[in-house]
């Protein structure tokens, strides 16, 4: 018996970006509107690129030194 691993997302929704960032649905919603987590949408849901996550983080993490 195989086992099938899904591939990870590319993209995620904004609950998954709310528990990855730990912020509330408004702050995410301020990050997309500012441009500081870009984002797209299709047809009515919203995106947020995993990479787009990442490099806020980083952003996040170079500003704290």
């Amino acid at each position: 018996m195989s086992i099938t691993v899904p591939p990870a997302p590319q993209a995620l929704k904004v609950p998954e970006v709310m528990t990855a960032l730990r912020l509330s649905r408004s702050k995410v919603y301020d990050l997309i509107r500012s441009k500081e987590l870009p984002s797209y949408t299709s047809g009515r849901a919203r995106r947020i690129p995993v990479e787009a996550v990442s490099k806020y983080m980083q952003n996040r993490l170079e500003e704290s030194d």
